[in-house]
């Protein structure tokens, strides 16, 4: 493997990788919390996985304010914008824990999806950052393995803080630490300098959103991203569900598998980036097509800690091979001065097939069961294939 490419990249996408490695903690450590915290504040046992919707909900509905924000203040300021989200986010969930209040929690998880609406745009800023398009690639493998790092340290803050501040139920010093770990996010963040883009002066007229969102390049780039969360989420959020209620394995099996299949949707971008210079996006997207195919195989095979391990570990890998793919196509569909609103569009389009997916797994699984639910993404997994070919027949 060549890391030539790694080392020619700019400050700026080192710096924001960093920032970001940090930030992105606060998915997995709300992922980890909100449910059992929920589960002591809540009225209705069946609100427990409320929070963690509620936070996928917030990113989406925020992702064309955001953009709108970026467009107006600039990447940096922006980003401090975001940043002030995590950290009300971070307060609202200390509140609610000390406060036995499950209002202040849902609070604390939709401001934390809109802070995360917000980081997905900093990997554009990545993107700008980088003066050759050749690079997207690499460019997006550092930004993205910062998420190894999230994995590993969100789950750890809140494990530790649990009981590092007294509440009735435990996890206000988890709150209070990550708010720690958010302000370190920060002073890296403060390194990052906003690029200078000159040609936007001389660039003709933007064109309307319709024209940009029915071209080509922009369904492809879109597209792949988009089907790349739909699948991955509703196969993600029904699975403990499925081992832990359904199947009767244990908790630390079933965290087990969420935990190995966080590393495969990051582990990966220490590759991803020279395979897609080297072959094209292409055909980076047809391997994570491929993957996800593999995916439904195995997980239909049967339903041992085996089959569910091998699925999740696939689905993460194939994830990370069509995201990273989408994005780095997406600069393709929209000139300089048409970015914001071209990167809203594609936000709001991946982030709310998420949304919907992530609402809907649970009562689909009960009403329909696992392989019925692993079936109805095969479409969806066609649909992959077939826009891989298309891309790598258009390049």
């Amino acid at each position: 493997m060549n890391f030539s490419a790694f080392k020619s990249l700019p400050g700026n996408v080192w710096i924001l990788a960093a920032s970001q490695s940090l930030a992105l903690s606060m998915v997995p450590m709300m992922i980890l919390v909100s449910g059992l915290l929920a589960a002591k504040v809540a009225e209705d046992e069946s609100l427990v996985t409320l929070p963690v919707a509620l936070m996928v909900v917030g990113t989406a509905s925020a992702t064309v304010p955001v953009a709108f924000v970026m467009k107006r203040l600039g990447r940096k300021r922006g980003g401090y914008v975001g940043f002030g989200f995590g950290l009300l986010a971070c307060g609202l969930g200390f509140l609610a824990a000390r406060e036995v209040s499950f209002a202040l929690l849902l609070g604390s998880s939709y401001c934390m999806g809109v802070a995360s609406a917000f980081g997905q745009q900093i990997r554009f800023a990545a993107l700008e950052s980088v003066p050759d398009p050749a690079n997207y690639g690499p460019a997006l493998s550092a930004f993205m393995t910062g998420g190894l790092v999230a994995a590993y340290l969100g789950p750890e803050v809140g494990a530790r803080g649990r009981d590092w501040l007294e509440s009735p139920y435990g996890f206000a010093g988890s709150f209070a630490l990550l708010g720690g770990v958010l302000l370190m996010a920060i002073a890296v963040f403060s390194f990052y300098k906003e690029p200078v883009r000159r040609l936007e002066r001389t660039e003709v007229a933007d064109r309307p959103l319709a024209g940009i969102v029915k071209s080509p390049a922009f369904l492809i780039a879109a597209g792949t991203a988009a089907l790349s969360y739909a699948v991955m989420s509703f196969i993600m959020t029904a699975t403990p569900i499925t081992m832990h209620e359904l199947c009767g394995f244990s908790l630390d099996d079933t965290k087990r598998v969420i935990q190995w299949h966080i590393v495969a949707m990051y582990l990966p971008s220490l590759f991803a980036g020279w395979l897609m210079k080297r072959f094209g996006p292409g055909k980076l997207m047809l391997a994570g097509s491929l993957a996800y195919g593999i995916v439904l195989i195995v997980a239909l095979q049967g339903e041992a800690f085996a089959h569910f391990w091998g699925a999740l570990v696939l689905l993460g890998v194939g994830w990370n091979f069509l995201f990273a793919s989408g994005t780095a196509l997406l600069p393709r569909a929209y000139r300089g001065n048409e970015r914001y609103k071209a990167q809203a569009a594609n936000d709001f389009a991946v982030f709310g097939c998420q949304a919907v997916v992530a609402l809907s797994a649970g009562w689909f699984l009960f009403r329909f069961g696992w392989s019925v639910l692993l079936l109805s993404c095969l479409p969806l997994v066609v649909v992959a294939g077939i826009v891989s070919v298309v891309q790598i027949r258009r390049r």
